[in-house]
């Protein structure tokens, strides 16, 4: 039986157990928080993300959670810098061209702040004359640093990003840093 961990991935954290970067860095990794041996993320979630990071110790069962060709729904509250109009959440829903090519189409709505929503260090910043929003986006694919691009393709800067599930497995009331194993089937 697969063993598979749900973590709450806090700002700032490596998605890996060793930081292969530069001599005596101090960047947090997932060994600051996780003392289970033989498991090891399915996916990826940039430093500057946070929320849900699946790990898992059975190899296909990774495979198929991270592998954009099993198109497995990861999704995510964007908060934006700006207000999207109509134009800008049609163009998320279908798809928006980006260096690397076409996105495909997401699920996209706009949604109040996620609730529980806890302070990051540091904080996002606040400026008086920009408004912000929060969306809620769903994607099947994986890119690196897909949402982000996309919401800055059509004017809306990413100001904090949070994957709140991925297939079945939802964040929920987890607080930065803690982990739980899963006890469904999920995906």
């Amino acid at each position: 039986m697969a063993r598979v961990i749900l973590f709450h991935k806090p700002y700032g954290v490596l998605s890996q157990f060793t930081d292969k970067g530069a001599d005596g860095s101090a960047r947090p990794t997932l060994s600051a928080y996780i003392d289970v041996p033989g498991v090891y993320p399915a996916g990826r979630l940039d430093k500057d993300s946070e929320g849900l990071l699946v790990l898992t110790d059975d190899g296909k069962l990774q495979a198929r959670i991270a592998h954009p060709k099993h198109k497995m729904a990861k999704t995510y509250c964007v908060q934006v810098e700006g207000r999207p109009d109509a134009f800008a959440l049609d163009r998320l829903r279908r798809g928006v061209t980006l260096k690397d090519g076409r996105t495909k189409p997401a699920e996209v709505a706009e949604i109040d702040p996620p609730e529980p929503l806890w302070p990051r260090d540091p904080p996002v910043r606040f400026r008086k004359s920009v408004p912000d929003a929060w969306l809620r986006i769903t994607i099947r694919e994986g890119r690196n640093r897909q949402v982000r691009r996309m919401t800055a393709h059509v004017g809306l800067p990413c100001l904090r990003l949070i994957r709140v599930q991925v297939g079945s497995w939802a964040l929920n009331n987890l607080t930065p840093g803690a982990w739980r194993f899963a006890t469904d089937g999920g995906p």
